[in-house]
């Protein structure tokens, strides 16, 4: 750390991007992480925090500028923590994504992997079929729009620019019709007030929308006149659903949800497979590049029609069905009870009478299985950021299937996972990035691993 003091004015030069896509400017060998800056920038900034081992910086003056900065579209860009990346080019991002899977796959998992060129989108805007949008008070009126960065400060806002136009319409509506019938946003503070946020989701293969409204209390004032309102203000709204949460908390949802008007479901279309989304169903965001993954995860597992196939982490049955379609038989397994009878469903939506789902945890469902005599040809994880189980890696060690696709949303522990597979006799093939979610520091990949037999 040397001589460094907080509130120092320095003159950087930009090295590197964490995974989050701040800036890494070194003093000395002293790591300063600075938000908004881009490899090869030079940059003056302010001391803002010195740790022991690194610090952070603020970006003060741009001296030069990469070749690869942009103007972000978004006008509260700057104060909104929902993207990341956005003054960073597109083909940019693609390649800091792509750089940050390798450089992960070293460190962690001592893994020397083809990481393939990223999977991006033509447009990366207006991707999202989902929003989740906290309600508020600003100067007396209704504020909608996203936390600012580390706070609970609501950004009033008219457009997100990677959530789809229509749910900003709904929000929108929602918020002039609330100021119409002057009924309470919640404040967080003080408990009080009625409404806390505004869900939407829209299907692409249906141009169906969702609203789903999350109160404090069940009693809804005004509710026909309200939902007249609503019925009038937003196009193709098929369901309107109320959720009850009544709790201090941060999470958003309660126990207890209700159909105002309309369907309790909408249907949306991956792979040509139908999928019946509630309220609180898990269903990926971008339909879009959800449709580019799955093609990769069915490439990867090289079904002919004769496997056996164990998805573990399975949710709703997405990935489930897609390879039920090309497979003997698929077991999966998921821990959301709720996620299970909606798989379920879907299963029987499409007519597909191969798939079997379990609500359970994957580590103890699938050793179950295994001494039940179902062994796998195939096995797919799909599990969340924390990785599988030690205990699942181990099942599938035991079970030896032929192959096992991981799909992943966190890059660190698809590292790790993967060495553990590599050690107990698996050769992980090329690794493909799928950007899901442009304008942030997230990334999907896909890989397949073949048995290596001694």
């Amino acid at each position: 750390m040397g001589q460094l003091k907080k509130n120092q004015l320095l003159d950087v030069w930009i090295e590197d991007l964490t995974h989050d896509g701040s800036g890494v400017a070194k003093v000395d060998g002293y790591p300063l992480f600075i938000p908004n800056t881009l490899v090869g920038e030079r940059a003056e900034i302010k001391v803002v925090k010195l740790n022991k081992k690194f610090g952070f910086g603020r970006l003060m003056e741009l001296k030069e500028a990469s070749k690869d900065r942009v103007e972000p579209p978004c006008p509260v860009y700057d104060k909104c923590g929902g993207c990341q990346l956005q003054h960073l080019s597109y083909a940019g991002q693609l390649e800091f994504k792509r750089h940050s899977v390798e450089q992960v796959m070293r460190r962690i998992g001592k893994i020397e992997a083809c990481v393939k060129p990223v999977l991006g989108m033509a447009n990366p805007f207006r991707y999202r079929n989902k929003s989740q949008v906290p309600v508020g008070t600003i100067d007396g009126r209704i504020a909608a729009g996203f936390y600012q960065k580390r706070t609970h400060d609501i950004i009033d806002m008219d457009a997100c620019l990677i959530q789809d136009e229509r749910s900003d319409e709904a929000v929108r509506a929602v918020r002039d019709v609330m100021e119409l019938f002057q009924i309470e946003p919640y404040d967080e503070i003080r408990h009080k007030g009625f409404l806390r946020h505004i869900m939407t989701r829209v299907s692409r293969s249906t141009n169906e929308l969702m609203l789903v409204l999350i109160t404090r209390t069940e009693d809804f004032p005004f509710l026909a006149e309200v939902l007249d309102a609503l019925k009038k203000r937003i196009d193709g709204l098929a369901s309107v659903v109320q959720n009850v949460n009544p709790h201090k908390t941060n999470v958003i949802f309660g126990e207890k949800t209700r159909v105002l008007d309309g369907k309790e479901r909408i249907t949306d279309t991956i792979h040509g497979i139908q999928f019946a989304i509630s309220a609180k169903s898990f269903y990926q965001v971008n339909p879009e590049q959800t449709e580019v993954l799955y093609a990769k995860a069915l490439e990867a597992a090289g079904l002919t029609g004769q496997e056996t196939v164990i998805d573990a982490y399975c949710g709703i049955g997405s990935i489930s069905l897609c390879l039920a379609k090309q497979a003997k038989k698929v077991y999966g397994v998921e821990i959301v009870d709720a996620a299970i009878q909606d798989a379920r469903r879907n299963a029987e939506l499409n007519q597909l009478d191969n798939a079997v789902f379990e609500t359970g945890k994957a580590e103890e469902v699938i050793p179950r299985w295994y001494e039940e005599g179902i062994k796998a040809d195939v096995i797919v994880v799909d599990p969340p950021r924390k990785g599988c189980d030690e205990k699942l890696l181990e099942t599938i060690l035991a079970m030896k299937p032929k192959r096992v696709v991981y799909v992943s949303c966190e890059p660190s522990t698809l590292a790790r996972d993967l060495r553990i597979l590599e050690d107990g006799g698996y050769q992980a093939g090329s690794i493909q990035p799928v950007d899901m979610f442009p304008m942030t520091t997230h990334i999907e990949n896909v890989v397949a691993l073949e048995r290596v037999d001694h």
